[in-house]
């Protein structure tokens, strides 16, 4: 309660403060949860590519821009420590795709179900439904990612339109907070033939659906480094380009983090300058209390606990605009996700570790700002204290 009615004594300057901590804490907690969804993005692809090669067309990026052929997935395959191989054709949903979802978007793919004789390693829950067989081979059925399924309500044994095509939704999957969140699957066959309708006439009228394919992903056999099996199958056919676990963390992960480093680093800064506020509410307040304090010191008091009396007015300080921010900052996370929710876009992650941190952090600021004018009143003579006017 002192610490409140300390605070009231000054409430101008005490809200235009606490203001600029809970500008600094919001920005914190925004940009703080875009890099953890940034993180989830990436931790996720790094999930899906560890202990696989997934192989491409050369000039394509992870699987785009290219076109491979069914019997480059035969020559793969004879490749040696290759245990299978599973081509497949990934395509965006729309040539304008409206879904942003941190940089994944939106995409349409299709493998023959099973292929890769159950080594597919990344985990996938399904809310609703089943996933696809390959006895589904030849039939129009998907299995819908959990934001791709919100954007077009989709239910299960209802139909979309997937690039103008007619599907039965058979299956919906729980969220995965990365990339399948916003992933169509569809039987390999009517993948092949959608995927023909993408191409240049002068490309597609020489191919037949059932020999084209964007990408083939390649499970190595137990024990067998699948960087080395990167680089037999770049030997065996040079027109290939390959990812590994490795590579994608050293190409993405990399820039990610980079990117990350960037976001919170605006925030602290924000941050740090309603901290500086902080100091020069304090040093006032000790000019406006000398009086005060000198009485204090004359009947006794340490300079240990006049110290800690400052100190704990400015983390409390920092704790109610770190509380206000964090407040503030989830608010609008919270809104911009509902908001486009719909169409797919989810830009925040807000964790419990984030949340905590911001305020802790908020706290914690508060506090070494009034060390300073902390240190300077304890220093105060009591004898001139009484005396200041």
């Amino acid at each position: 309660m002192r610490l409140i009615r300390d605070l009231g004594r000054r409430k101008m300057r005490s809200t235009l403060t606490i203001t600029g901590i809970l500008i600094g804490i919001m920005a914190l907690v925004v940009f703080g949860s875009m890099a953890n969804k940034i993180d989830s993005l990436v931790r996720g692809g790094s999930d899906y590519y560890r202990d696989k090669v997934v192989v491409s067309a050369k000039g394509s990026t992870m699987g785009f821009g290219g076109v491979m052929s069914t019997d480059d997935a035969a020559r793969i395959a004879d490749v040696d420590g290759v245990a299978a191989v599973v081509p497949s054709v990934m395509l965006p949903m729309s040539d304008e795709s409206s879904g942003m979802n941190m940089g994944s978007m939106p995409l349409i793919q299709g493998q023959v179900a099973g292929a890769d004789g159950g080594r597919e390693a990344f985990p996938v829950t399904y809310a609703a439904g089943r996933a696809l067989t390959a006895a589904d081979e030849g039939r129009t059925v998907t299995v819908l990612g959990s934001d791709i399924a919100r954007s077009l309500d989709a239910h299960v044994g209802g139909s979309v339109s997937l690039r103008g095509v007619p599907f039965e939704v058979v299956g919906i999957l729980a969220p995965t907070l990365t990339a399948p969140d916003s992933t169509a699957q569809i039987p390999f066959a009517a993948a092949q033939t959608m995927f023909l309708t993408t191409l240049p006439p002068v490309i597609a009228e020489r191919l037949a659906p059932d020999e084209v394919a964007s990408s083939v992903t390649v499970y190595p056999e137990p024990g067998v480094d699948p960087s080395t099996v990167a680089d037999a199958i770049t030997a065996a056919l040079p027109s290939v380009s390959t990812m590994t676990g490795k590579d994608f963390d050293e190409q993405i992960g990399s820039s990610v983090a980079i990117l990350n480093a960037i976001l919170v680093g605006i925030g602290l800064i924000s941050l740090l300058v309603g901290g500086l506020s902080v100091v020069n509410t304090m040093a006032m307040s000790v000019a406006e209390r000398t009086r005060e304090i000198g009485i204090k010191r004359s009947l006794g008091a340490s300079r240990l606990r006049i110290r800690r009396e400052i100190v704990t007015e400015s983390a409390f300080i920092g704790l109610i605009g770190g509380l206000l921010g964090l407040a503030l900052g989830a608010a609008i996370a919270l809104a911009a996700n509902e908001a486009g929710r719909a169409s797919g876009t989810i830009l925040f992650e807000l964790t419990a570790g984030t949340a905590a941190t911001s305020v802790a952090f908020a706290t914690v600021l508060g506090a070494l700002a009034g060390l300073i004018p902390a240190w300077h009143a304890s220093s105060l003579d009591p004898v001139a204290a009484l005396r200041y006017e």
